[in-house]
């Protein structure tokens, strides 16, 4: 009987996965949990937290709205305009944001236009709460910023306020927009309070705080000459009586780098560490290391699960922070649960320069075990139990992604499965090449390693079949192939021995570009992971990767 699937992830980059997990839980007839960490400190967030304190709600926000059902026929317009609605940003400038808010609040807004006058009403006295509190909370030397503001986390952070609550402002949420009951969204920490979390690198660096880790505003690394003790520590004190000079949510002598806007930021911004990052752990308002316990509902979700994904998304920034809470190594260690399935990223990112597939793994282990144990920071785990924490990892291969020894990971007791995927595009670039139904190309080049129908062509291996594809062949072993009158398997792409084409054609188109990195396509992930979840991994790859 299949229980629950439990899902880490961040917010964006998970987002575009969504209907492969609710489609997977379907299939499985089970229910799914996303556990977001509430580390967040950038755009929006980061003012919210600077004037009212409280958790980093960004990522929260945006998997509810992405979970509000979509109503393809366009029936039911309201959905489209609350998920619009919830997903707006005001202006970029803080005078003109402002003026929007107050349309907003007001109730004649554009916004309002699609969404009944009960739900409007509703969530009207929800943001009439915050701006009040906005109001309130007004000093001269502190004053809420609405640029770029997300209607989201206002109303989310209103509603908290409101109720004492942040798990009953997310319930309204989900309640208000139709989020299916049988998804949950469950926020690492259950908190009223700020967490952030610090980065140690290898030299011995240490990065305070979400934004600065994932995408700092200014550079990290400012100092080209060495710094003074005694200069040091005047530059440090002039900031923290700059600081204390504000009155916001913030305790006096909090760490002036936690008390800053980071409104202004870039998700492509590209700065090098100086060094790989070796951990990841909270840190208090002065910059302290603490041990956080997770929310009650991370554990009780992970003790009623079959499943376990590592989903996409910034390692060390939207992962880590999840696996790092007390505890939650040990129930995702739990034998009950069978399958424990890392989705390696399509690309390599600031947090992972140069990551192998077996770095993202070793990051998890060590996640999940430091706090198993007492002496974490110095205890190894051995190879053999890696197992325990991750038993799949699904991958995609292609320029830009992070390189999989299979033999190495089938070493380690780690199945590594291949799914089919499109080109990924530099942002601001346009969108990629979109494989229309790659499944079906996936299924019919795999079909045919005994009697291929791919093409135009002729293939044969060891005493089998025909095949055609543009060029490509192959039979169940070392096959020759012709496709078009070009010989021994080189049509548009290549006849090889394992029987599997791989189509250069499509690949080729994809660009050269390789910092761009892969996408996953929802058609072969959904396919892998019903696989990988029905105990039938070979098939996963039989059907969904060419190569």
């Amino acid at each position: 009987m299949n229980r629950r699937i439990v899902v880490f992830s961040g917010g964006s980059a998970a987002n575009s996965l969504v209907d492969v997990f609710g489609k997977v839980a379907e299939d499985r007839a089970c229910s799914l949990s996303y556990i977001i960490p509430i580390s967040d400190n950038g755009g929006s967030s980061s003012e919210l937290i600077r004037v009212f304190g409280g958790p980093g709600i960004g990522d929260v926000r945006s998997r509810l709205v992405r979970l509000i059902p979509e109503d393809p026929i366009g029936a039911n317009t309201e959905k489209s305009a609350l998920k619009t609605f919830f997903n707006h940003r005001l202006d970029a400038s803080p005078q003109e944001a402002k003026h929007e808010w107050l349309a907003i609040v007001e109730g004649h807004s554009p916004l309002w236009s699609e969404i009944t006058s009960a739900k409007r009403e509703l969530i009207r006295s929800f943001l009439n709460t915050i701006n009040l509190e906005i109001v309130k909370r007004a000093r001269p030397t502190s004053v809420f910023n609405f640029q770029s503001a997300s209607v989201g986390n206002l109303f989310l952070t209103g509603a908290r306020i409101f109720t004492g609550s942040f798990e009953a402002a997310i319930y309204l949420l989900g309640s208000i927009t139709g989020v299916r009951d049988n998804v949950e969204v469950i926020p690492a920490i259950n908190s009223n309070f700020s967490y952030h979390i610090s980065a140690g690198l290898r030299d011995g660096t240490i990065i305070v705080g979400q934004n600065n880790i994932s995408h700092p505003i200014a550079p990290t690394f400012v100092p080209t000459q060495p710094v003074s003790p005694a200069t040091w520590n005047k530059r440090q004190s002039i900031d923290l009586l700059e600081h204390d000079r504000i009155e916001d949510a913030n305790l006096p002598g909090s760490l002036p780098t936690l008390r800053k806007q980071n409104i202004d930021f870039q998700k492509s911004h590209a700065e090098e560490l100086s060094s790989p990052i070796e951990r990841i752990w909270y840190i208090n308002p002065y910059g302290q290391e603490i041990r956080p316990a997770p929310n009650t509902k991370v554990l009780e979700a992970l003790n009623d699960a079959s499943c376990v994904i590592y989903s996409i998304g910034s390692l060390y920034t939207s992962i880590l922070p999840c696996l790092v809470l007390r505890d939650v190594g040990n129930a995702i260690a739990d034998p009950r649960i069978k399958f424990k399935v890392l989705i390696l990223n399509g690309c390599l990112d600031r947090e992972t320069p140069g990551y192998t597939a077996r770095d993202f793994i070793e990051a998890i282990i060590r996640g999940c075990c430091g706090n198993a144990k007492e002496d974490e920071h110095e205890h190894k785990i051995p190879e053999e139990e890696w197992k325990k924490y991750i038993t799949h990892v699904v991958y995609l291969e292609g320029p830009g992604t992070p390189a999989v020894d299979r033999t190495e990971l089938k070493k380690l007791g780690i199945e590594a499965v291949r799914v089919y995927g499109r080109r990924a595009e530099p942002e601001g670039a346009g969108v990629g090449v979109i494989l229309k139904n790659p499944l079906i190309d996936a299924v019919k080049s795999v079909d045919d390693m005994g009697q291929g129908n791919v093409g135009n062509g002729n293939g044969n291996g060891n005493g089998n079949g025909n095949g055609n594809g543009n060029g490509n062949g192959n039979g169940n072993g070392n096959g020759n192939g012709n496709g078009n009158g070009n010989g021994n398997g080189n049509g548009n792409g290549n006849a090889n021995g394992n029987g599997n084409v791989i189509r250069e054609d499509i690949v080729g188109a994809m660009g050269k570009d390789e910092s761009a990195g892969m996408r996953y396509d929802g058609v072969g992930l959904e396919q892998a992971l019903n696989a990988i979840f029905g105990g039938k991994a070979d098939k996963a790859r039989r059907y969904t990767y060419l190569g």
